[in-house]
This record gives structure tokens, C-alpha cells and sequence, in this order.
């Protein structure tokens, strides 16, 4: 199911960065004295995994255990609009990492929270409409929960385990061991490539990847042989944090779409090296989706200020169904404020008839502006809206479907403005017009 959907299973984590300059020493410790310049929160564990397979495009559900806390409500805002959340019941706090930073360096890492995950199911409706499943386990318990559901599933499973967690289930896909998580996991195995193919036997997993950090990974299957990936060049002292989520999520979204083990990990390896170039889970910004201005030029002007990747996408959105909202959340996912433009009643009927829309103008808008995703809705009167995206100029222009960039009236507006047009797949089965045709069915 090439485009599907993923399923992130894990332990969720807020990962706070409190930046600054380092210039003295107290002069009550032999310590450095951070003067603060900026702080920034972000999903980290599962969280990570979730938010980097939708920037990839993906449709994504996040099945984790979220307290009710301060920091859950933090991490709840954050994923909203970006990642569909099936939340299961967490005992104790929600987990948090402060690391304190000084011109890129991390001084000082303050973990807190004590949660694990309590009782509860995991959601298997997003598991049979899953194309692909990744278990991004942090040791607290939610991938102890999934691992009886996945045996038998018809789709790859990749499962990045954790020191403190347990051991991988029979038949995943792929396994993504570091080079210590492979050393716990094998016991006494001399080399990455030993301890790749002793896992693949004893788990009996497709193959096994341990990843090495800046020297790539080598993957192996049960058969004995092994093969290493080595690691694009990246410069020394980089910030590596997140690369392993992000080799995760690249593997599993590539066996997704076909490729084998080995293509997968060589992906992966490209990914988790561009990843740290670009400075790693540090260079995330994030802010959560009520934050935004809700006037769409106020949220235009606002992204563009602050540096950020404007979205903007359009159509009808009569009869708003989940294809709709599959394909906003995928578009949020692209950037930093997403904008929707909307045809106006009498577009709709210029384009599809007298008999639409079925849900007036006014209606449609509200609709939008609640949904999580959207950061602002605007009304155009044209026939397409290459005037508006004149006026929004947004860095990249989402359309669904089967479209091309070359048979789109708005392409060349996208073009001259210095923007580009994504297309994302749609989900089969779902339109207006067999909603439409279904309902007058049964009337």
C-alpha cells in the first residue's frame, strides 16, 4: 500500500531546549553561567518519530500514553493538527528532557516524570488501516502493550527497541538496534555485523540494522551475511539527537512503499545524515496549532516573519469527510501555518452545477477554522485561485489527488512567486460526490 498510512506505537516525551551564551564562570561553582536567549519545546520519543513521518507526507496516527499534566498538555498542543493521537492512560507524570544548551553544545540534560503506560487498548481499527508500523520504544511500557497485536500482521513492522525496554517481537520486518542496544540484546556478539545477524536469527525479523552512528549502519538477514551502509559526510560536532527516530521513520516509510531491507536502510542512512547536517531534532520549531493567528494574512505574515515554511492549499471542502482531513493534516505537516483557500458559493456552482454546494460558504469556513490543522480559511470568488496565492505567496501549494503540477491553472503563479506545488495521494474510497450519490440513494 505504497502512500499509506503509518502507525507510530511508543512512549511520548517532552523534549525541552533552553538555549544561551556561556561566557563566565559562576562565581560560586566551578560551572558555566548560561545566559538564556530562547527556549523551545518539541515532541521527543515517539512524539519525534510521529512529527518526522509527517513532514514526510505521511498520514500518521500516534498511539502513546499522555498524563494529565502540564507537559502532556504541552505535547497534546504540539501534535495537534500534525499527527492523529490515540492516547492511552498514563500512571504517574509525563516524561521530560531539559537539556541546557551553550552555542550548540548541550552542558546539562534534567530528565523528570515517572510515567509508564497504565491499561489500555491499542486502537485496532488504525492498526488494519495501517500500511506500515513502526514501534519507537523509550522503555515505558507502550510497546509492551502492541507487541501481542503485531504477529500475523500483513504489513511491515520495523521496531527501534530500548535499552530499557523489551525485546523485539518474532517477525518484524525490520529491527533498528544502536551499536550498545545490539550488545544488550546479543550478549557476547564481537561486531555490529555478528550481533545484525544473531538478531535476525533469534527474532526471526527480515533483517536487522545496527546503526553506528556517523559511520551508517550495517544490515544483515538470517543467512549469515551482512552488508554496511556507510554514512554521508557530515561535519564533526554536529547535534545527533533525533537521528535514530529519523532513521526509523525514513527505514519504515520506505518498506512501505516496496523497497527491500537494504534499499530501506540505505534511505535511512541518507535521511538520519541529512537530518544531523540540518542540526538535528535542535533546529525543530514548533509551535502548537491555537498559537497561530486565525486571519489567514496575519498567519501568512506571521510564518514569513519568523522565518517559517507557509502552506496553502484549496478546493470546495463540500461536505468535509475524512479524505479531507487526511490530506490537510499531511499538508500541515509540510510546514508552519497552513491556509486554506475556499471556493466561494457562487465558484462552486460555476464549477459543479446548480445542485452544489450542499453546505453553504459561511458553514464550510467554520468547519475548516475548528479543525486543528488549519492556521487561517479564506474565500475566493474565482474559478481557480491563482489570484490569492498571488497575494498569500505561499512557499509550497498542496493539492490531493491525481493531479499534475503541469495541468494545474495555478501552477504558474506557484512557479513565478518561487513556491512549489505538492501533490499527496488521496484516500481511496472517499469524495463529495459518492457521499452526495449514497445519500440521495437512500433518501
Amino acid at each position: 500500500m505504497a502512500g499509506g498510512p503509518i502507525v507510530v506505537i511508543g512512549d511520548v516525551l517532552l523534549d525541552v531546549d533552553i538555549d544561551g551564551d556561556a561566557d563566565r564562570i559562576a562565581p560560586d561553582a566551578p560551572v558555566p553561567v548560561v545566559v538564556e536567549s530562547g527556549r523551545h519545546q518539541r515532541p521527543g520519543g515517539a512524539g519525534l518519530a510521529a512529527l518526522l513521518a509527517a513532514a514526510d507526507g505521511a498520514d500518521v496516527t500516534l498511539v502513546t500514553a499522555i498524563g494529565d499534566d502540564p507537559a502532556g498538555d504541552v505535547l497534546r498542543k504540539l501534535l495537534a493538527g500534525r499527527v492523529r493521537l490515540a492516547a492511552l492512560p498514563l500512571r504517574g507524570r509525563t516524561a521530560s528532557k531539559t537539556r541546557v544548551r551553550a552555542k550548540g553544545q548541550t552542558l546539562v540534560r534534567v530528565d523528570d516524570g515517572d510515567g509508564h503506560a497504565g491499561p489500555g487498548r491499542i486502537p485496532l481499527d488504525a492498526l488494519h488501516a495501517a500500511a506500515v508500523v513502526l514501534v519507537s520504544d523509550y522503555g515505558r511500557g507502550v510497546a509492551d502493550l502492541a507487541r501481542p497485536l503485531l504477529h500475523g500482521l500483513d504489513i511491515p513492522v520495523v521496531w527501534d527497541p530500548h535499552p530499557n525496554g523489551g525485546a523485539p517481537p518474532y517477525g518484524c520486518a525490520l529491527v533498528t538496534p544502536n551499536a550498545a542496544e545490539a550488545r544488550l540484546l546479543c550478549d557476547d556478539a564481537a561486531t555490529p555485523g555478528e550481533a545484525a545477524v544473531r538478531l535476525a536469527r533469534t527474532c526471526h525479523a527480515d533483517a536487522v540494522a545496527v546503526t553506528l552512528g556517523d559511520h551508517g549502519a550495517t544490515v544483515a538477514r538470517g543467512t549469515g551475511e551482512h552488508v554496511r551502509v556507510p554514512a554521508p559526510e557530515v561535519a564533526a560536532g554536529r547535534d545527533s539527537c533525533g537521528a535514530g527516530d529519523r532513521f526509523a521513520v525514513a527505514a519504515a516509510l520506505a518498506l512501505r512503499d516496496g523497497a527491500t531491507p537494504e534499499q530501506a536502510v540505505a534511505v535511512a542512512v541518507r535521511e538520519a545524515g541529512r537530518f544531523v547536517a540540518a542540526g538535528g531534532a535542535a533546529a525543530i520549531r514548533l509551535k502548537a496549532a491555537a498559537d497561530h493567528p486565525r486571519t489567514p494574512h496575519e498567519a501568512a505574515e506571521a510564518v514569513r516573519a519568523s522565518g517559517g515554511r507557509l502552506i496553502a492549499t484549496g478546493g470546495c471542502f463540500d461536505l468535509l469527510h475524512a479524505g479531507h482531513v487526511s490530506l490537510l493534516r499531511r499538508a500541515r505537516a509540510l510546514g508552519d501555518a497552513l491556509i486554506v483557500c475556499v471556493n466561494s458559493d457562487r465558484s462552486v456552482r460555476r464549477l459543479k452545477g446548480p445542485g452544489r454546494p450542499v453546505v453553504r460558504e459561511a458553514d464550510r469556513v467554520a468547519v475548516l477554522n475548528a479543525l486543528g490543522c488549519v492556521d487561517g480559511v479564506v474565500v475566493f470568488d474565482e474559478d481557480d485561485p491563482s489570484a490569492l496565492i498571488d497575494r498569500l505567496r505561499p512557499h509550497v501549494w498542496v493539492k490531493g489527488g491525481d493531479y499534475s503540477a503541469a495541468g494545474l491553472p495555478e501552477s504558474e503563479v506557484v512557479r513565478r512567486i518561487g513556491g512549489e506545488v505538492v501533490i499527496l495521494p488521496t484516500l481511496p474510497g472517499h469524495s463529495t460526490t459518492g457521499l452526495i450519490t449514497a445519500a440521495r440513494a437512500t433518501a
